[in-house]
């Protein structure tokens, strides 16, 4: 391994995800440029998707082979990865506590959706209107999507930063009016006032939720589940592959246990 990446004791303690980083850079030819900038890179794994950052890291490496970049533009490059760089260092520290599997069963892990499975939640909610929740809505996306679709679209999420995130984001893109972020704990927010309920959640939790559901939900809600299913009841439609899939119910929810 290059000799500017030799790891640190911080990154002894980084979860499993930082393995997959260390082998990628561990057998690539890497610039000093790429040396640069590979703590940084590192840290990015930690919350975002691997498979996304490789094809991006893969396109990026193959550009850097075919230009010569002067000393100038190699200044603003440096320059442009340190801001970025610190952005997703200080998004990792933010986010580690909530991606940790040990809290898995407390709060949702903040894993951004991809656009198949925004698209995916926008299809099995096509028929639908009213109002919709987003229950962990991390950066907001799934919330602006509903929203742009119609829907008065609210979101929930514990992480504080992800919270202003995303209702700045919401301003910015028009659609304030529209939506509305609350710093929310899931187990103690009640659910019983919407007519669409979209969760991402884990498999850890998914008990627990489909209690909440039976509990909470008022009759002839739509409830979509991505990436995990409710455990003990059946779908109406279930959309979308791997990762991306959604299962779709609707209350009053019957177990089939």
């Amino acid at each position: 391994m290059h000799s500017l990446l030799k790891p640190s004791l911080l990154f002894l303690l980084l979860p499993s995800p930082m393995k997959k980083c260390v082998s990628y850079y561990g057998g690539t030819k890497m610039s000093v440029f790429h040396a640069f900038v590979t703590e940084n890179i590192m840290r990015y794994c930690i919350t975002y998707d691997w498979d996304t950052f490789i094809k991006m890291e893969s396109s990026f490496l193959q550009t850097d082979q075919k230009s010569d970049v002067t000393k100038n533009s190699s200044k603003v490059g440096l320059i442009l990865v340190g801001i970025t760089g610190g952005v997703a260092v200080a998004l990792s520290v933010i986010c580690i506590p909530f991606v940790s599997p040990a809290l898995r069963r407390i709060c949702l892990p903040y894993v951004p959706a991809t656009t198949q499975q925004v698209d995916n939640v926008l299809h099995a909610l096509k028929s639908q209107s009213g109002s919709s929740i987003d229950l962990g809505s991390g950066d907001g996306r799934i919330v602006f999507a509903l929203a742009k679709a119609g829907f008065r679209a609210d979101g929930i999420e514990l992480n504080p930063w992800l919270v202003l995130y995303s209702r700045f984001q919401a301003v910015s893109q028009g659609i304030s009016s529209k939506t509305s972020f609350y710093r929310k704990d899931l187990w103690k927010f009640n659910v019983n006032k919407y007519d669409n309920v979209v969760i991402f959640g884990v498999e850890q939790m998914m008990n627990d939720v489909e209690e909440k559901f039976i509990r909470e939900l008022r009759s002839n809600c739509t409830i979509v589940a991505c990436r995990f299913p409710l455990p003990n009841v059946k779908p109406l439609n279930t959309i979308g592959h791997g990762v991306d899939t959604v299962w779709v119910y609707k209350t009053p929810l019957m177990l089939s246990r």
